[in-house]
């Protein structure tokens, strides 16, 4: 795995707040735990904007701990890193437009995609960059998200898998995910009205340079250039040989090494990079209240 991401002490850097950061990474490949930081305070201070940026892309994702802010706080600090987007299933908040609220209670407990490994709105032709995440509720054991660092899942392939797949493409889908329960009407009006994108299986972090496994259980159909003389000798190659191809890819995600768990508590706060990570929201917490409060960054083309 990569050098910078090796684990290392806790490390303080100074901010124009007159105070520090702390920074304590959570594993040896993904997540670190950030300290003495006010996100309500800090979208108004570009120098530590400009170090919370450097910090998301080292680490993918980035957690804060007792953030008493406002609604509208958490919306400036988000806007901070771009436009926000809403969700054409949970919509937005009523008076915060882009703020989507994610609330489980005993009497509706389940979120359809929660239990699987994603990575959001990838049937978007420009998914999210990043996403804020705060928890408003929490039962007091359980409801724990995981994510899953998806440029290191890339890194540690066979080099022969990733020639097989250096060029392939692949078709993400809102229908059989959000749209699975629906009536047919609705099912196809939503289809209709964001049809399937297509993606790179590998695509290039705008900001780094890195390459990264770009396939997720969730949203991810199938490949729509795989059915080619070099991997199909005859039609009864197609099938089987592009759903294992899929599947394998898709498995990278729950490898252990490559992943970070945080537990929850009310006014924690999780940011992570939507481009090169996916993260799964464990539902093992029935019958208890979950709520949280969700921004999604408006995203870039992958390529």
């Amino acid at each position: 795995m990569t050098q910078d991401l090796q684990a290392a002490p806790a490390v303080v850097r100074a901010t124009s707040l007159s105070s520090s950061i702390r920074v304590e990474p959570l594993t040896c490949t993904i997540g670190a735990e950030l300290s003495n930081v006010n996100i309500g305070a800090a979208a108004e201070d570009d120098s530590l904007m400009a170090e919370i940026r450097a910090l998301l892309l080292k680490h993918r994702v980035i957690f804060f701990r007792d953030q008493d802010i406002t609604c509208a706080e958490h919306v400036a600090f988000a806007r901070r890193f771009g436009e926000l987007e809403d969700h054409p299933v949970v919509g937005s908040h009523p008076d915060h437009r882009g703020l989507i609220q994610i609330y489980k209670t005993p009497e509706s407990p389940r979120e359809r995609n929660e239990n699987s490994w994603h990575t959001d709105a990838t049937w978007r032709d420009k998914p999210p960059s990043a996403c804020v995440l705060r928890c408003v509720e929490c039962p007091p054991v359980g409801g724990d998200t995981m994510w899953v660092n998806m440029v290191e899942a890339y890194n540690q392939l066979p080099e022969d898998i990733k020639t097989k797949i250096a060029s392939l493409r692949a078709r993400h889908a809102i229908e059989p995910s959000f749209g699975a329960v629906m009536p047919i009407e609705k099912r196809l009006a939503l289809k209709a009205q964001y049809p399937d994108a297509e993606h790179p299986v590998v695509r290039i972090h705008p900001e780094t340079g890195e390459k990264i496994l770009f396939v997720n259980g969730s949203f991810t159909t199938h490949f729509t250039n795989y059915n080619t003389p070099a991997n199909v000798r005859f039609g009864q190659d197609k099938a089987p040989g592009s759903s294992s191809l899929l599947n394998y890819l898709t498995s990278q995600a729950c490898i252990p090494e490559f992943q970070v768990r945080f537990r929850w508590k009310k006014n924690s706060v999780a940011f992570w990079d939507n481009r090169s990570t996916q993260h799964y929201a464990v539902m093992d917490y029935p019958p208890c209240h979950r709520k949280m409060d969700r921004t999604a960054i408006v995203g870039d083309l992958p390529y």
